[in-house]
């Protein structure tokens, strides 16, 4: 995977070290190619705040926990990966969600969030940085129709030993992932999509992967792993989505100036 950015779109022009979040949510989702996408809530600026942004608080949840880190670092905006507003979600704002609604507008913080898009990005997506954080390349998608794939596959020019391969997501990840064996001594053909894609372990097996990689896992997992004889790792829906909000946060920084501080809120799932 290229970390070379010289091919994308130079950024808006700003104040120094300030973008109204309405302009900053413009740039971000034209180069995330929101508008491509058919996703389970709205993507972009979720929660405008209306004050000039110069630092941005970013993590892979919008919790509360999140919300108050960006309070006590006195940030103006928040990026995340999973934001509010999903498909099937009650509309009102109370409980929990009046509580996190009201912590953005009364400390003048904005809320902005992308999914599907930031998975499925060449550069800052979540499958792409976990990919290269691996040493693996994304080779295919994994549907293959697919104009903005949401999975991958990654051909290896040398096997890896699966027991090898284990070791370097726990070492990479932080994490030891939980290992489904397919029966596959050594890989060269992985799967990949992060967070809650157990269930493209099927179509992984049917494009001849011989392991597929994943965050969260499901007790149905264990048999179609053993049944298609394809090595299942689920490494953690929070741990492998990590990268993607990371990256996009420092080129948000490198490009605009503006302050950006990853906050890894604890979660083991």
């Amino acid at each position: 995977m290229s970390n070379n950015f010289q091919s994308l779109k130079t950024p808006l022009a700003t104040t120094p070290n300030t973008i109204q979040p309405t302009k900053l949510a413009s740039y971000l989702d034209e180069l995330l190619s929101v508008n491509e996408f058919q996703d389970y809530c709205p993507n972009g600026l979720q929660v405008d705040a209306n004050t000039p942004i110069s630092h941005i608080v970013t993590g892979v949840s919008a919790s509360l926990a999140l919300i108050e880190q960006a309070i006590e670092k006195h940030a103006e905006a928040i990026l995340v990966h999973h934001g509010y507003f999903w498909k099937g979600e009650a509309a009102v704002l109370t409980g929990m969600k009046g509580k996190r609604i009201r912590g953005l507008l009364q400390h003048n913080i904005s809320l902005l969030a992308y999914h599907l898009p930031l998975d499925a990005h060449p550069i800052f997506g979540n499958n792409a940085q976990l990919a290269h954080a691996l040493d693996l390349t994304l080779d295919e998608a994994l549907y293959p129709d697919e104009k903005h794939p949401i999975g991958n596959i990654c051909n290896l020019k040398t096997p890896i030993k699966t027991t090898d391969f284990c070791q370097k997501i726990q070492q990479v990840l932080g994490k030891k992932p939980l290992h489904l064996v397919g029966g596959n001594s050594t890989l060269s053909r992985i799967g990949i999509c992060t967070g809650a894609a157990q269930d493209m372990l099927e179509q992984a097996a049917k494009q001849g992967c011989d392991a597929y990689l994943s965050g969260e896992v499901s007790e149905r997992t264990t048999h179609i792993a053993r049944e298609l004889g394809i090595d299942y790792f689920a490494c953690g829906h929070h741990a492998t989505e990590r990268g993607g909000v990371q990256a996009l946060g420092n080129y948000i920084q490198q490009n605009f100036g503006i302050k950006v501080s990853f906050v890894d809120i604890d979660n083991p799932v």
